[in-house]
C-alpha cells in the first residue's frame, strides 16, 4: 500500500477530486486546510527572512492510501489536474505503508481500503 499526499493550490481542489472519481475504484481521501512556504525566494535579488517577511500560503492538503497498482495512476490524475504552470503548484509525495485496520470491522490491509 501507498500514502499519496499532494499539497495543492486551493482552487484546484474540486478540478483533482471529480478527476480521482472517474477512476474505477478510487479508495477515497481526506483533505486538510493548510499553510506553507515553497523553496522559491522571489525574483530577483537575495531573500532575507525577518519577522515582517514571514508569510505563509494557504494550501489544501490531500491523503490518500491505495494499493501498491494503484497509486502511479492516482499520482499521475493529481498531477495533471493540478497543473497550472505557475509558481506554488504544490507537491506530491508518495510513502509506503506497513499496515491498515478498518476501525469498524477489523479488516486489514486492502480489505481496510
Amino acid at each position: 500500500m501507498k500514502e499519496i499526499k499532494a499539497i495543492l493550490q486551493p482552487h484546484v481542489l474540486t478540478r483533482v477530486i471529480h478527476a480521482l472519481h472517474e477512476l474505477p475504484y478510487f479508495p477515497g481521501l481526506t483533505v486538510f486546510d493548510a499553510a506553507g512556504q515553497g523553496r522559491g525566494r522571489g525574483q530577483g535579488g537575495t531573500f532575507v527572512l525577518t519577522d515582517e517577511s514571514l508569510f505563509f500560503h494557504k494550501k489544501k492538503l490531500l491523503e490518500i492510501v491505495a494499493d501498491d497498482a494503484l497509486a502511479p495512476q492516482i499520482v499521475e490524475i493529481i498531477q495533471k489536474t493540478a497543473h497550472t504552470g505557475t509558481h506554488g503548484d504544490g507537491l506530491i509525495l508518495v510513502t509506503d505503508i506497513e499496515s491498515a485496520v478498518r476501525i469498524r470491522t477489523g479488516e486489514v490491509r486492502g480489505e481496510a481500503l
